[in-house]
């Protein structure tokens, strides 16, 4: 089948091409000994990235896949199908049942081609492959490796744990962020309304004053005068820094910068650097569990991880493999990886214990990330409030102070 790929190159370069291969385990194997690593994989007959296709009967239908929705249908549908297989449900009828009850009319499109792939004699994995931005590599690799293995229940319950901790971990930090955004686009508004209606009341007392007004508020008068007058304006500003933003971070340079303000950023960088941590510990714990081999364990971790960073410290731990070293060598002097996953390696190499030992460790820094989400909240909120009032606090001091002068000098005659 053909693939179309995005990928960066070693030096972060975005490279976008097409690819023959059996599948898309294949094609990212074949990409990885190119040096380059894969951020999107899907049939070549797809439109855009986040695209749903039916090909079978020749119309294509589209549909946007949010991150949020599908982690939400694939933890529903893993768990789902887990149950089912579990309990002696033969496959196909076990998705027949799925695709019934299922209300989104274009996750059932996919339900509906997948179901129809097994009945025509594909394997699950397979048939999975026709819609990678769903079923990534991980889940492919995971469900083929469970299908040869005759183990897809145990697989399928692996799967639907590791979509509930993502969808979790998403829905926390939504969450805890809501709030003070709501508070920043009250601080916003409010700053607004203050130059836009309550300066303009004092610019002409300010006018019959003859006295050179502080910098700070002769500051805010240009910005109210500015905001008066070319209000309209405002709009446009906006959406034109939106969008520039939006095609910077689509640039090598952009995306790198972003990636490595994430994991070096004082404070916020050591918060990434857990959460990563616990993400990629919990992966390679399950893969290993699971019986694939090292090397492509990595190399679906490394693939599945969005930092580059990151992919690049997995890509050193490939490195290291194939010339025959232990995996901890890589990531011993790395600031990136929290101390605890190299002691996890190293002990688990001697004993032969990686997989339980980093699926422990995957854990314990999972509840150690909850609770730095909920701290979090509670210092982000008062600290938006001080950050309001002292916006407040700036502009009222900054229009008073000529009054306040203005008193001193006549006290002063």
């Amino acid at each position: 089948m053909k693939l179309a790929y995005e990928a960066y190159d070693k030096t972060g370069k975005i490279v976008k091409n097409s690819i023959e291969a059996k599948d898309t385990a294949e094609a990212t194997e074949s990409l990885r000994r190119q040096g380059l690593y894969v951020t999107n994989l899907k049939p070549a007959t797809s439109v855009k990235t986040g695209e749903l296709s039916t090909p079978a009967d020749g119309a294509t239908r589209k549909k946007k896949v949010g991150q949020g929705k599908r982690l939400k249908h694939l933890a529903v549908f893993m768990r789902q199908l887990y149950v089912l297989v579990s309990t002696g449900t033969p496959l196909v009828e076990g998705l027949i049942s799925i695709e019934r009850q299922t209300k989104d009319k274009y996750w059932k499109q996919v339900l509906g081609r997948v179901r129809q792939r097994v009945e025509e004699g594909s394997t699950l994995a397979d048939a999975m492959s026709e819609y990678p931005d769903y079923f990534d590599a991980i889940c492919q690799s995971l469900v083929a490796a469970g299908e040869t293995a005759g183990k897809l229940p145990m697989m399928l319950d692996r799967l639907a744990m590791v979509t509930r901790k993502q969808q979790h971990l998403r829905s926390s930090v939504i969450g805890a962020m809501v709030y003070p955004a709501m508070l920043l686009v009250v601080a916003v508004g409010v700053l607004a309304l203050m130059l836009m209606f309550v300066l303009p009341r004092f610019s002409g007392l300010f006018e019959t004053l003859d006295m050179e007004l502080p910098p700070t508020t002769q500051m805010l008068m240009m910005l109210s005068n500015f905001l008066l007058a070319y209000w309209w304006s405002v709009p446009f500003i906006a959406l034109g820094a939106f969008f520039g933003m939006k095609f910077w971070l689509k640039t090598p340079s952009g995306v790198y910068a972003v990636h490595t303000i994430a994991v070096r950023l004082p404070g916020l960088g050591k918060i990434t650097q857990s959460f990563a941590t616990a993400r990629i510990a919990r992966l390679m714990g399950i893969l290993l569990e699971s019986f694939l081999p090292l090397l492509e364990v990595l190399a679906l971790v490394r693939d599945s991880t969005p930092n580059l960073h990151y992919r690049n410290l997995l890509g050193k731990a490939e490195q290291a493999v194939t010339r025959g070293e232990p995996i901890s060598s890589a990531f011993k002097d790395s600031s990136l990886i929290n101390p605890t996953v190299y002691e996890a390696l190293r002990s688990g190499e001697n004993s032969g214990q990686v997989g339980p030992l980093l699926l422990n460790v995957a854990t314990f820094l999972d509840e150690d990330n909850e609770v730095v989400v909920k701290s979090l909240t509670s210092i982000i909120e008062p600290l938006i409030l001080i950050v309001l009032g002292a916006l407040v606090g700036f502009v009222a001091v900054s229009m008073f102070l000529p009054l306040f002068d203005m008193t001193a000098m006549a006290g002063a005659h």
